[in-house]
């Protein structure tokens, strides 16, 4: 009887063991995504989710373009997170983006497998420069950048903006952003320093609610013309998609997306 108590110990290890299993990446590394993602996960906080979500006014830049990339996005993000809030493993494992829905409520199951080319990820606003959260921002982004590659996908790494009544975050928040994106050879999209160029040619556009963080609807177009102009290699200038603003400052935002992601030079 104790032999036979053994063995069926050892066949429920072995049948943990492999369901551990199935939830992991590959032994094999996956061969990461390269160009355009067309399909990215978004990892962050409120930052992301104001304003009917920024992965959506980038989908809408896709729709306005002119339609020679394809892109999809799905938001993961938790009030007030910092970077070490997230499993990335458990978003990555297979769950998150299996199906998408379709014109005419129509369900497309997607194929298993990998279902995000690139990973976009932020830390909390102040994280990556407060003194007792720094260390936790590059340890994070070092190992989220590696959890990430080993799903097959590329890192990416969102540089927020400063506060309104803050701006010397600004210069702050892109070197620590920097810093980490050439540690874990990863891309940066500098949304923070599009916020600062456009304050200083347009500051009568708050690009802010009143709490004086969270982006406006002004804002958060902003951040997201900068990721379409970053990450998929287009110029927003004269997009269709304006997000319900006045035509003259969503011009004033793509022109301003586009001359920051040209002068940051990634």
């Amino acid at each position: 009887m104790l032999n036979r108590l053994n063995r069926n110990l050892l066949a429920l290890t072995a049948t943990l063991a492999l369901a551990g299993c199935a939830s992991q990446p590959s032994s094999t590394p996956n061969k990461v995504s390269e160009g355009p993602p067309r399909a990215m996960l978004w990892v962050g906080n409120s930052f992301f989710y104001y304003n009917n979500s920024m992965h959506g006014h980038v989908s809408g830049l896709v729709q306005g373009g002119n339609k020679t990339v394809q892109h999809r996005g799905v938001s993961v993000t938790i009030s007030g997170s910092g970077v070490d809030w997230h499993d990335m493993s458990s978003y990555l494992s297979g769950g998150i983006g299996k199906y998408s829905f379709l014109p005419g409520n129509e369900i497309k199951f997607n194929p298993a497998g990998r279902q995000f080319d690139a990973v976009m990820f932020m830390d909390c606003s102040q994280c990556p420069i407060h003194p007792q959260l720094g260390s936790v921002f590059h340890e994070y982004a070092k190992k989220n950048a590696d959890t990430i590659r080993a799903y097959g996908a590329q890192p990416v790494l969102f540089m927020s903006w400063a506060y309104k009544d803050k701006p010397e975050m600004t210069q702050q928040l892109a070197a620590q952003y920097q810093k980490a994106g050439k540690a874990i050879g990863a891309k940066v999209v500098p949304a923070g320093l599009a916020f600062a160029n456009s304050i200083q040619k347009r500051p009568s556009l708050d690009l802010y609610v009143a709490d004086l963080r969270h982006p406006s609807l002004a804002g958060t177009y902003l951040g997201a013309a900068t990721v379409y102009a970053s990450l998929l290699n287009q110029s927003p200038v004269g997009n269709s998609y304006t997000a319900g603003l006045p035509a003259d400052v969503a011009l004033h935002l793509q022109q301003v997306a586009w001359d920051t992601v040209q002068a940051f030079g990634q």
